[in-house]
Order: C-alpha cells, then structure tokens, then sequence
C-alpha cells in the first residue's frame, strides 16, 4: 500500500476513534447532520453573553459550501441588535404560482449557568443514548435538522416544485428583540409561504421510552404579563390604617386566584381530547371524550380542570408570579405591586384581559399596566388535508401504532408573530420527548439521541411531500 494511503487510513482511523462510541454506530448522514448540530448547541445564543449572529452566519456558511448561492442567503439584523441576527434561506421552486414553504426555528436559548449544571451546557455531549446541552431540545434540534435539510436537498440536486425557505430567528426566549416579529413586520415578502412548519407539538414517550402520541400545535395561547400596582401616601407603621397598599393588592390577588376563565375550545383542543380519551381511559379518559363530543358539557370540563395541564387547554389562565412592596420595616407600604402572567386563549386580546381584572378585582386603587410582550396571537390555523397527509403518511410508515394528535399550544412560540401577519403556523418536530419534557429551559437539558434521528427521517419525508 502506498504510503499516502496509509497515512489518509491512520487520519481516519483516529478521526473515527476520537468520536463518542454512539457517534461511531450513526450512519455518514447522520454523522453530518450531527456536526451541525454540535455546532449550533456550542455557538451561545443566550441573550446575556451569546450571539445569534455568529450562528445564523455559521449555518449561512454551511450552505453556501453545499452550493447555495449569495443570493438565496440573507443574514438579517435590525439597528441596534447586531448579535440578533437571523438566516433566512431559499431553495426555489420550478412552479412560479405554486406558493412556498417555510421551515422556522429559534436560534436563541434560555440562560444557563455551568455550576448549576452537570455538564457544561455549552458543550454537546453524547452520553447513555442521550444529547446533552443547552439548546439540544430547543430549539437547536430543529433548526440542525432544517440546515441539514436544505443542504442534502441541494447536494442530491433534488429540484422541488415549491420553493423552500428556512427562517432561522433570534429572541423567541423572551428577548426584547424578536427575530420573527421583525422579519413579519420588516420584510414579509422575503418569508412569505402558504403554511409554517415551526417548534412545538412534540411527541411523548412514556417513562420506558415508549412512544405515546405525536403531537401537531394548530394555534397557541397568548403570553402576556400585567403589571399590578398600588400607591399610599404611608407613614409610620406605629400607626397603622386599613388604607394599606399591600391589603389593596393582595385582595385583588387573591380574587383573581380564585377566579376561573370560561371554558372554550378550537379544533385541535378537541381534536386533542377526542384522540387521547381512548388513550387514557378511565374517568378521565371519559370526560375527554365526552367533552369532544359536546364542549359545553360543563362535568366533562370540570373534571379535566382538575388536571393543571388539561386546564390550561380549555380556558384563559392568569397567575401571580412575581410581588414586591414597601420600602422599610418599620413604615406602612408606599407602594406594593406584582406580576401577573396570563395565557389568554386563541381569539382573545389583552385589553380584553386587562378589563376583565379590572371588573373582577373591582378596586379603584390597583393600577393594571399591560407590559411590552407578544401581542395577540393570529386566528388558530386549519389543520387541512394539505398538512396532515403528509405526516400522517410518513408517522403511519414508522409507528403505525402512534397517535398523531392535534394540540393546542398551552405556551408560546413564534407561530404568533406569523400567523398575526397571514401565515398559518403549525408546530411539529417529529421528536418524542421524554416524560419529563426533555428538561427544556430546565438544567441538564436533553433529547434522546433515537428521537432527533427518528425526527429527522420523519420531517425530511414531509417537507419533500409538501413542496414536490
């Protein structure tokens, strides 16, 4: 053997040794699309000390080495925001009138602190079948698959009817600055398609790493905060009044705890219940099937509201979060104020919120102040034939025995700023999470290898069926 052969068989010999053992059993594509990945979970995007930027430009950079032209490669960043930035990538179409596709996913990640954590979080870990790091489960998992995506698409020469785009944003985490919003409001041409595919829906696996269901978000709650507060002229707590800020406030509160929004519903609500009745059994598998049937069946409401999470489907809901009042020990409270954080239901504004506290806690003296946040949320998007075929077809070719559930989403994502601006908006990973949520914006978070690889499969098959 030559000795140059040699040598490139040692270098490859090492190479492969130097990767963790499960890395080593991933097929070449997967190994690819796992270096993508790697990549994004150890470029920081927090908003304290990371940059967006340099991710969006890294993933430009990978496709751009796949054959993607400058022009279907946009780094996107508004004034004052320079490591906010997004990637917004294009794939074109051979059909001119055929509407786009668009694939979304944050590239921003909740704050994580490395003496908190077992692992470093900004390092990407493959360990006991899982991926460790802060981002692994979101969002970095889909936006990884997205990028690979785009850039099989292109190497294998695959020529889609439909254009494809890829939005890559920055502050879905609650940042001042949201990348989606901008790009909804600032350049709603360059993103313009007929449906999103965003984070959310995840499926479950069970504590034995059964799959459960797979989830598909049409439409999600609102996340708004309310500021709460009243003002006294104080004075020496030697002498004290029942004019007292902290009482006005704490009355307020505690009438606000005590209240319950109406019950309402959407499609996917229902559609989310029909399926999982026979799924959970029992009485309460009953109640879900019965509210399905009729959502105005006030038992069947009822006994799902004793279940926090099946609660917060079926209704608006508002909770103290956070409080703060007085100034000294030893004086009567000047001020007293909190926090009031309210997931208000598809159709519903925050002003109409904001009235109803008002009327409810009936006190002249507690100030209500919307804070800066999402704004209203679009009209809940159809779940049509156009979106479900494709994944029922490529669920029912893997796990024929999984649900495919419609969900209503109980949290927040950018599907709102999108759908707000025409752009129906679902949310499907094909990723089952584990039992616990895949600890997202928790510590040591993380995402079973199988799963991301069993997701990545899965998306490809849909989105070629969406655009071929």
């Amino acid at each position: 053997m030559p000795i140059r052969n040699k040598h490139a068989l040692f270098v490859s010999l090492a190479l492969l040794l130097a990767l963790p053992a499960r890395a080593q059993n991933a097929t070449p594509d997967q190994r690819a699309f796992r270096d993508i990945y790697k990549e994004l979970v150890e470029t920081n995007t927090t908003l304290s000390s990371g940059d967006c930027t340099l991710a969006a430009s890294r993933m430009a950079a990978r496709l751009k080495s796949a054959g993607y032209p400058d022009g279907d490669l946009h780094i996107v960043t508004a004034p004052g925001h320079p490591k906010e930035g997004g990637l917004v990538a294009v794939l074109p179409g051979s059909d001119p009138k055929a509407k786009a596709i668009l694939l979304l996913a944050h590239l921003d990640v909740v704050e994580a602190k490395r003496k908190d954590w077992a692992r470093d979080p900004f390092r990407f870990i493959e360990e006991d079948g899982y991926f460790y790091g802060r981002g692994t489960a979101d969002d970095k998992a889909q936006a990884a698959i997205w990028v690979d995506m785009l850039a099989r698409f292109k190497k294998d020469g695959f020529k889609p009817r439909r254009t494809l785009k890829m939005a890559l944003t920055c502050g879905e985490e609650s940042a001042p600055f949201n990348g989606a919003r901008d790009l909804a409001e600032r350049q709603r041409a360059l993103i313009d398609a007929e449906f999103a595919l965003n984070e959310g829906g995840w499926g479950r696996m069970d504590e034995k790493g059964k799959r459960v269901y797979l989830g598909i978000n049409a439409g999600e709650k609102t996340n708004q905060n309310f500021r709460l507060e009243v003002t006294n002229p104080g004075g020496h707590s030697m002498r004290p009044v029942k004019d007292n800020a902290i009482y006005h406030l704490s009355a307020g509160l505690m009438k606000i705890g005590a209240y319950d929004f109406e019950v309402q519903n959407t499609d996917s609500s229902r559609a989310f219940f029909a399926k999982m009745g026979p799924q959970i059994g029992g009485a309460m598998g009953a109640a879900m099937t019965e509210f399905a049937k009729n959502p105005k069946n006030a038992a069947a409401a009822k006994l799902l509201a004793s279940d926090p999470a099946y609660n917060a489907m079926l209704r608006t809901t508002c909770v103290a979060t956070m409080l703060d009042a007085g100034h000294a020990t030893n004086a009567l409270p000047q001020r007293a104020g909190a926090n009031v954080n309210c997931r208000i239901f598809p159709g519903v504004t925050p002003n109409q919120i904001k009235d109803r506290l008002t009327a409810l806690m009936a006190d002249p003296q507690i100030k209500i102040t919307i804070l800066p946040g999402r704004g209203a949320g679009g009209p809940a998007p159809k779940l049509t034939d156009t979106v479900m075929k494709p994944i029922l077809a490529a669920a029912a070719k893997r796990w024929p025995d999984v649900p495919v559930v419609p969900m209503l989403e109980i949290g927040a994502t950018d599907a709102s700023h999108l759908s707000r601006a025409g752009i129906p908006t679902y949310g499907f990973t094909g990723i089952i999470f584990e039992p616990d949520g895949s600890r997202l914006h928790g510590l040591n978070e993380r995402v079973r290898v199988r799963a991301v690889y069993d997701g990545r499969e899965l998306l490809t098959d849909v989105v070629k069926a969406y655009v071929q």
